[in-house]
């Protein structure tokens, strides 16, 4: 027998589903093959018939088997809809929330799986149709019930005894979580009183700091107005010393004018000046000649 790959409650209730579609479909083929039937008994009653005639009684044929059809096709979307609602209600009380994959529904491999399937279901259904059934006997009343209810009591012992077992279990663990909250709780005041100890310590700490951050502020702001002091006595002495330069230059200028005046009045200059006077002149002669 070909499987779906699901446990045996759920394959039984797809087998109830596709019985019930094997017979929706059976009654579908048997209203075609009856629109069939009534155009033979109603309008094949002659020998003969023209072509009108016989397109007349195709195009009647067609739209009857293609009302039915469409009318099926319709009735089982909405049976496979209300099969879904209920298969998503079922899902929506245990907070599920379930996914289809429309595509896996024009898998040929699926498809033939699924028919396979039916195949093997209907042969097997009809083998155990011509046999005789098997009536299931019921077991005494009294033996039965005393026997289920025995194996319950056993049941309910067992699990008593893990009740049990499991509760001393749970009570050692709450009085080992009790020594443990105690000694955390000692662990916790003897970190207290530690950290109350090096918050005073910290206190003096930021006190001592707090006074020398004063004193290198007060001794900052010393240096500060002694570096402005020497800054304006800096600049005080750079216009002096500028305007010595200034004078320095203009009696160097004073100078050099002076000197220069007394050289050109030394006979060594008249004499020099005389020279190149001369000079000039012979150059000019010989500039002369040369052009003529």
């Amino acid at each position: 027998q070909a499987e779906l790959g699901v446990n045996e409650h759920h394959q039984n209730e797809v087998v109830s589903y596709m019985r019930f579609a094997r017979f929706k479909r059976g009654m579908c083929l048997k209203t075609v093959d009856s629109c069939f039937q009534d155009l033979k008994d109603s309008r094949l009653v002659e020998e003969t018939f023209t072509v009108d005639e016989v397109i007349d009684m195709l195009d009647g044929l067609q739209s009857v088997v293609h009302s039915e059809v469409e009318s099926e096709l319709i009735n089982t979307t909405y049976t496979n809809v209300l099969l879904l609602r209920q298969l998503f209600s079922q899902a929506e009380k245990w907070y599920l929330k379930l996914q289809t994959d429309v595509s896996d529904l024009e898998n040929r491999e699926l498809l033939d799986q699924v028919a396979e399937f039916e195949k093997s279901e209907y042969t097997s259904s009809n083998k155990k149709s011509t046999t005789d059934p098997i009536k299931p006997k019921l077991a005494p009343l009294n033996e039965g019930g005393s026997e289920l209810l025995n194996k319950t009591v056993a049941h309910l012992q067992e699990e008593n005894e893990k009740l049990k077992t499991r509760l001393r279990t749970i009570e050692t663990q709450a009085t080992a979580a009790l020594d443990e909250k105690s000694k955390l709780e000692k662990s916790l005041r003897d970190l207290q009183m530690i950290q109350g100890d090096q918050k005073n310590n910290a206190n003096q700490d930021i006190t001592e700091l707090e006074n020398k951050v004063a004193a290198l502020k007060s001794q900052f702001e010393k240096t500060l107005n002694d570096t402005a002091a020497n800054q304006k006595f800096l600049e005080e002495d750079l216009v002096t010393t500028k305007h010595d330069l200034l004078k320095v230059q203009d009696q160097l200028s004073t100078a050099e004018k002076e000197l220069e005046k007394k050289f050109q009045q030394t006979a060594a200059y008249r004499n020099m000046k005389e020279i190149l006077t001369k000079k000039n002149e012979q150059i000019k002669d010989l500039r002369r000649r040369l052009s003529k």
